[in-house]
């Protein structure tokens, strides 16, 4: 079994609820902000089709009636190939180092879609000096009345370096759009910049690989149920994540807008659907494998992409 499943809890339910309240502990709503509120949204106010998928659910079972597949992949199969993987992220970064390389790698999607297991997963065997998780905070005062990509451009990769957003520019075209941090003048003049901005980084010769993760609706209530119960992630909730939780149609809306104006022939997306966690790390990976003609590659162990749950936009 993969570590990730090891730590998995099977949840308990009736015919038509998904896990009481009590599998919090009571105290600790008065130690972490927002533990709670995640299991009071599903009593309280989550579709009542999300919540009868989530009670009738299995530990192991895909939620998504959309997704291509009903089960995880076997647990085994999914660390060999993962560890095979990360054999080809090391042969690439040598090859980044010795031939001062850079690379950019973008990953975005929804909250609970995977992105920093997922990140985790492809530098954990990487030299941390030469690969590095950019995860900016919300702007200063001062960033504030900068120009908008300015912040980002500070943390772009030297000769030989890799460098991950976790989460990234694209901010404006979703988060800051569905919460109302940006004006409508100011997220037009990003989607007018930005092919311009993503094409200077390539003309400069930056590899830039941009990630969608895409999670089901109940799949993600059911992980963020999985974070307030569990004392080590509870610290991954934020306000975000639960007012974010009631704004589901207005986020899918803003998705598809910036998918249609940032999808560029030179900087495209590749969509990873996210439900199975394990095969989209695999997907992740290879797609970034791919994106880099690196020496000593095995195509073998890199394996096929599984265009099932990896494509372009058209697969959200």
């Amino acid at each position: 079994m993969s570590k990730d499943k090891k730590r998995k809890h099977k949840e308990t339910a009736d015919s038509d609820m998904a896990p009481r309240p009590a599998a919090v502990p009571a105290h600790a709503s008065d130690a972490i902000p927002f533990v709670g509120d995640i299991t009071r949204y599903l009593l309280t106010e989550a579709p009542a089709d999300i919540r009868r998928v989530i009670a009738a659910a299995d530990k192991d079972d895909i939620l998504s009636k959309d997704y291509p597949y009903r089960e995880e992949i076997d647990g085994d199969e999914a660390d060999d190939h993962l560890d095979r993987l990360q054999v080809e992220l090391v042969r690439m970064s040598y090859h980044l180092r010795a031939t001062g390389q850079r690379l950019v790698i973008l990953f975005e999607g929804r909250d609970a879609a995977g992105k920093g297991g997922t990140i985790e997963r492809m530098r954990e065997n990487l030299n941390p000096r030469q690969a590095y998780i950019v995860a900016l905070p919300k702007p200063s005062e001062r960033e504030a009345t900068q120009w908008y990509f300015q912040r980002y451009v500070d943390w772009l990769p030297a000769a030989g370096e890799i460098a991950l957003f976790d989460r990234s520019w694209y901010n404006r075209g979703v988060v800051e759009k569905v919460f109302g941090f940006c004006t409508e003048d100011q997220r037009a003049a990003f989607f007018r910049q930005l092919p311009q901005f993503e094409t200077l980084l390539i003309d400069e010769g930056i590899a830039l690989v941009k990630l969608w993760l895409s999670v089901d609706r109940a799949e993600q209530l059911k992980r963020f149920l999985d974070r307030e119960k569990d004392p080590l992630k509870q610290w991954k909730l934020s306000w975000i994540d639960v007012e974010g939780l009631r704004k589901w149609d207005d986020y899918t809306a803003a998705i598809a807008e910036t998918m249609e104006k940032s999808h560029l022939k030179r900087a495209p997306w590749t969509v990873i659907l996210s439900d199975d966690k394990d095969r989209a790390r695999i997907a992740a990976i290879q797609t970034v494998l791919n994106a880099v003609d690196y020496k000593g590659r095995d195509d073998k162990a890199i394996g096929r992409v599984d265009e099932r749950i990896c494509g372009g936009p058209d697969l959200l």
